[in-house]
C-alpha cells in the first residue's frame, strides 16, 4: 500500500470514494483542497492509501499557520466533519500516522480531528460542539408539522408577511446580507471572494437562497448538497429579518425546496452548546448529537480554546459589534482567513 499527494489529476478518483464512503461527506471533497490553498492562501495536506491501483483511503489536511490564534494542521479548517475515510480501521491507522508525522515536521502546535463519530483512540476530545440532523418526508406539509407549534407559527407569520425565496446565482447580494449579521454578532467575516470560490468550485451543489421584503434581500444562506443532504452553512439576515420571522421562513424554505429535489437528510450544522444557534435548533425539533473533536497534542501542551465563548475574546466581541459596516468588511477578511 502507498500513501499518496492528492494531485488535481486524482481529483476525480478521490471524489468518486467520497461519494462511495459510508462516512463520506461534503466536507471531504476534493474542491475544498482549492478553495484552502487559491483563496484563503493556505497550504494543504490531502493524501490518500492506494493498493494494487485502487484508492482504499483518504485524509484532506489543511495547514493554518496564524501569528494571533494558532498553528494548527486540521481536517478540515472551515469545515464541520473531517476526518479519514478507509476500507478499514488499519488503513486509517496508516494515514493517520502519516498525518502525525507530517504535524510534527511542520512544527504546528496540534492536529485536529473533526469526527462526527469517536475514533476510539486516547486522544483529548472537545467536549463543545454538536450537530443537528434529521431525516426528512418526502411530503412538505408533514415536515411543516414536524416543526414545533411555536416555530410553525413564526414560519406562518413569515408567508403572512409576504416573505418571498428566490435562488441566486451570484453572491453579491448573499454576501451584503451576511456580512452585516455576522458583524452584529461580533464576529469577522470571510472574504467576499471565498463565497465565490465555494460557488465555483461545487458548481450545483452550493446554492445560494435569498428572502425577500417587497423586493429587497433581508435574508440568505449559502446551502451544500451532498449525496441526498442538504447543509445550510452560511446564513444572515439584516436588522428587519428579525421583525419580519424571515431566518425561520428562510430555512423552512430550504428544506421544503431540497424536500422538491429528493433530499431526504437536512443537516443544520454545528453548533456550540448553550448557545444561540443550539436554542433556535432545538426550537426547530432537532435533537443535538455530539461531534468529537479531538486531538494530537505536537508542540502544545493542553487543548486550544479559540472560540466566542472564551472569556479573553468578550472584549474583541464586544468591540466588534460596534464597527461600522464598512470597516468590518475591510478588517474582517483578515482575520476569518486564519480562524479555521
Amino acid at each position: 500500500m502507498n500513501i499518496e499527494p492528492l494531485t488535481p489529476e486524482q481529483s476525480r478518483r478521490w471524489d468518486a470514494y467520497v461519494e462511495n464512503h459510508p462516512d463520506g461527506t461534503f466536507f471531504h471533497l476534493s474542491g475544498w483542497r482549492t478553495v484552502l490553498e487559491d483563496t484563503l492562501g493556505h497550504r494543504t495536506h490531502y493524501r490518500y492509501a492506494e493498493r494494487d491501483g485502487r484508492i482504499v483511503g483518504l485524509l484532506p489536511l489543511g495547514h493554518i499557520a496564524s501569528r494571533l490564534f494558532a498553528n494548527a494542521l486540521i481536517s478540515t479548517p472551515f469545515c464541520v466533519y473531517g476526518g479519514p475515510l478507509a476500507d478499514d480501521d488499519d488503513i486509517a491507522d496508516t494515514l493517520a500516522r502519516a498525518a502525525r508525522e507530517q504535524a510534527a515536521a511542520l512544527g504546528v502546535d496540534y492536529l485536529e480531528w473533526r469526527l462526527r463519530r469517536p475514533s476510539g483512540k486516547d486522544r483529548p476530545v472537545k467536549d463543545l460542539y454538536v450537530t443537528f440532523r434529521k431525516t426528512l418526508d418526502p411530503d412538505p406539509e408533514a415536515n411543516l408539522k414536524a416543526v414545533p407549534r411555536k416555530q410553525r407559527a413564526m414560519i406562518r407569520k413569515g408567508i403572512k408577511a409576504g416573505l418571498e425565496s428566490v435562488i441566486d446565482a451570484g453572491v453579491d447580494r448573499f454576501y451584503e446580507v451576511y456580512a452585516e449579521s455576522v458583524r452584529n454578532l461580533g464576529t469577522p467575516v470571510f472574504p467576499k471572494p471565498y463565497f465565490q470560490a465555494l460557488k465555483d468550485t461545487f458548481g450545483d451543489r452550493c446554492e445560494i437562497l435569498m428572502v425577500e421584503h417587497q423586493g429587497r434581500p433581508v435574508a440568505g444562506v449559502m446551502n451544500f448538497y451532498f449525496r441526498d443532504e442538504v447543509l445550510p452553512y452560511y446564513g444572515g439576515g439584516t436588522a428587519e429579518a428579525r421583525r419580519l420571522y424571515a431566518n425561520d421562513f428562510m430555512y423552512w424554505e430550504v428544506m421544503r425546496r431540497a424536500v422538491e429535489r429528493g433530499v431526504r437528510v437536512f443537516d443544520y450544522g454545528r453548533s456550540k452548546k448553550g448557545t444561540g444557534s443550539y436554542r433556535f435548533k432545538k426550537h426547530w425539533g432537532f435533537e443535538p448529537q455530539p461531534l468529537h473533536y479531538e486531538y494530537d497534542l505536537i508542540r502544545a501542551r493542553e487543548m486550544p480554546d479559540i472560540n466566542p465563548l472564551n472569556p479573553k475574546y468578550r472584549f474583541f466581541i464586544a468591540a466588534w459589534k460596534r464597527l461600522p459596516l464598512p470597516v468590518s468588511k475591510w478588517l474582517g477578511p483578515w482575520l476569518a482567513k486564519d480562524l479555521g
